[in-house]
């Protein structure tokens, strides 16, 4: 066991508290609190003058799976050239040794939730992971954690014969393929045995709502269509991007869905992404809309999660929000909330030390924790 004594804490799930005192053990915290007594014998780590908080959760990120400095060879998110790769895995792609991953624990992000990309409409399936790791298996928190579809730019960019060439086209084959599954699930459930379609069956799983949809939408009318179509399929969704949701904060926050926000701190690099505004993350979240900040990486550089968090904040997401938009909130989002994203007894040792207070420019982080085992450093200069 281990006592690590003295810092600001912000468990997020409960006030923050000085002169913390967190007990760990075998990868887990055992206690957590300013009136936890350290047991004799137990080794004492000092932050006084510091501040905890948990480690990041980003709950859109292509890690291991996209370029990064490696080129085309390793870009290994989208299955071309069909529009349905509702069949493929996230999880066959991502190599545990690749550069991102340890620029996730600089970043102070220990969780993360892998996607495929959105060249298709029908991408495949996500998963939650560790920051660290050897094994990709080995590193996995929960899979699947959804079904990825995308609407917008990205899907017509595909170079199959049966690739949509409209943003009507690609709704039309979300609807035609749901509609399919759906069928397929009748003659399943009637002992018509079908052929097996793996495809299908994991629509079948976004039907029958044990995964969600997650709808990469950038701008204002792809948001509406993905509402449109998850509403009529009577399915749980969420938003990836949702970088024109400020437009419509109004008609999200009744639906009370939750917004993958980002990548932000980048450029408006194509015409969907023309609306950008950094008071997004704030006005979606006085509409009741659960946000979640994330980077997309390598679309932002994951290094830079929690800059974008004092930016969302400095752009009026309070500190709370922003901190839970970091944390808890994607842990919730992705299913992880149980392992993850706040500071309590029985959960996961993933935290992080930082030199002051969050958000500030001169609070880097100094120590990233995984389970308990520092995973990363900060070299001073």
């Amino acid at each position: 066991m281990r006592a690590y004594i003295g810092a600001r804490i912000y468990p997020v799930d409960a006030p923050p508290f000085d002169d913390g005192v967190m007990l760990v053990d075998d990868g887990h915290i055992q206690e957590v609190g300013a009136d936890v007594r350290v047991p004799d014998g137990v080794e004492t780590v000092d932050l006084s003058g510091r501040v905890v908080i948990p480690g990041m959760v980003d709950a859109h990120s292509h890690a291991g799976m996209w370029g990064d400095g490696e080129g085309d060879a390793s870009r290994d998110g989208n299955e071309r050239p069909g529009p349905i790769a509702a069949d493929v895995d996230a999880v066959d792609s991502v190599n545990p040794h690749h550069r991102s991953f340890a620029s996730c624990r600089e970043g102070g992000v220990t969780s993360v939730m892998i996607h495929p990309g959105s060249g298709n409409a029908i991408g495949g399936l996500c998963f939650a992971a560790k920051t660290r790791g050897e094994i990709v298996d080995d590193m996995v928190i929960r899979a699947p954690t959804g079904l990825k579809g995308a609407l917008g730019e990205n899907p017509k960019r595909g170079s199959g014969k049966d690739s949509p060439k409209t943003r009507m086209g690609t709704a039309a084959l979300i609807r035609d393929y749901f509609a399919r599954a759906a069928e397929y699930g009748r003659k399943k459930d009637a002992d018509k045995d079908p052929d097996p379609d793996a495809g299908f069956e994991n629509a079948l799983r976004v039907l029958r709502g044990e995964i969600p949809f997650r709808v990469h939408a950038h701008r204002a009318d792809d948001i509406v269509t993905a509402t449109r179509l998850c509403e009529a399929l009577d399915i749980r969704y969420n938003i990836e991007h949702c970088t024109d949701g400020y437009l419509l904060a109004e008609f999200l926050g009744h639906r009370e869905l939750t917004a993958h926000v980002g990548p932000g701190l980048s450029s408006r690099g194509k015409v969907e992404v023309a609306n950008r505004d950094e008071r997004n993350a704030a006005l979606l979240h006085a509409a009741g809309v659960r946000v979640c900040l994330v980077t997309d990486h390598p679309f932002l550089d994951v290094r830079y999660l929690m800059a974008y968090g004092g930016v969302a904040h400095k752009h009026g997401l309070p500190f709370d929000a922003t901190l839970r938009a970091l944390t808890l909130t994607p842990a919730e989002s992705i299913g992880i909330a149980d392992r993850v994203g706040s500071l309590a007894k029985g959960k996961d040792a993933d935290f992080l030390v930082l030199a002051g207070e969050p958000f500030r420019y001169r609070s880097p982080i100094l120590s990233t924790f995984v389970e308990g085992e520092e995973v990363y450093t900060r070299q001073q200069p």
